[in-house]
């Protein structure tokens, strides 16, 4: 009988454990602020100008999110998954530098879908 419960109870709490990367994080002021300073700046680039200051602007505000969420701790990981898109076009946008303005404007476009998908899931939380 021992032998059973320790065996369920071995089973039941990794079952646990794989639960809590499916549990949504609460509700955040400071986050729910920060994605829309995102959008913002990222509604700000213009692509007439130059592009690498603007793009490392959006890379720090995305950095600051990504480190504020990290240090809240482990039930973080779904908002972190948000952001991941828009981290992964600011790389590839700032590795490349100084785009045409059809590059720049495709890149913005991007980013903006990217960042109101995000912003809806960030605030839409409870």
């Amino acid at each position: 009988m021992i032998k059973w419960l320790i065996i369920f109870s071995v089973v039941f709490l990794q079952g646990c454990a794989q639960l809590q990367s499916w549990v949504p994080s609460f509700w955040d002021d400071n986050q729910s602020a920060r994605i829309i300073d995102v959008r913002s700046r990222v509604e700000s680039i213009n692509c007439a100008e130059s592009q690498k200051a603007q793009v490392e602007a959006v890379a720090r505000e995305l950095r600051w999110f990504e480190m504020y969420s990290q240090s809240k701790g482990t039930l973080q990981k779904d908002v972190l998954r948000v952001i991941e898109p828009m981290q992964s076009t600011v790389k590839e946008w700032s590795d490349r530098g100084e785009g045409s303005k059809t590059y720049c404007e495709l890149k913005k476009k991007l980013l903006t879908q990217q960042g109101e998908r995000a912003a809806k899931v960030i605030l839409g939380r409870w």
